[in-house]
């Protein structure tokens, strides 16, 4: 256990889709809810919540929810240069990057989730879990955009799923 980092981790997954598609799937409320989220919204630095099919850019803020969840999770958009890198505040003080690469028909995602706290509560709830919630995610990206499949559940019957 001593070789664990607990203060980051970095999951990569390659999406055969386009670039802007991709860079799209984390930018707009609209593609962030066909595979991450049921509800996603932006808003600008004036707090006017940004259309849908708009993309949010460095300074909005967020607030998401995720299907069989009550919690709502806010937090501001670090940086967000438009084509293969997109940055933002998560689970408190944590930063997720996302960097974006073109290797031939496929664009590989790079996700970077860093300064995790290292008390026992974050540890369990933000490094673990976070680390299980995005590789998920990052499946359901995958699928989704390379297939249409939807691998998220919900239906409220069914909490405790592999998404949840």
């Amino acid at each position: 256990m001593n070789s664990i980092d607990w203060t980051s981790f970095t999951r990569v997954i390659a999406v055969k889709a386009s670039l802007t598609d991709i860079y799209n799937a984390w930018s707009k409320s609209s593609e962030m809810e066909r595979w991450f989220l049921s509800k996603a919204d932006f808003y600008d630095e004036a707090q006017n919540r940004l259309d849908q099919n708009v993309g949010a850019s460095s300074g909005c803020s967020y607030a998401w929810q995720w299907y069989l969840y009550d919690e709502t999770e806010k937090g501001k958009v670090l940086e967000a240069n438009g084509r293969d890198f997109f940055s933002f505040t998560f689970a408190g003080d944590c930063i997720v990057d996302v960097k974006l690469t073109v290797v031939g028909e496929r664009v590989v995602v790079e996700l970077t989730q860093k300064n995790i706290p290292t008390d026992d509560f974050s540890k369990i709830n933000i490094r673990l879990g976070c680390d299980s919630g995005w590789s998920f995610f990052l499946v359901n990206l995958k699928s989704v955009y390379e297939g249409g499949l939807d691998l998220r559940e919900k239906d409220e019957r069914q909490k405790g799923m592999v998404n949840c």
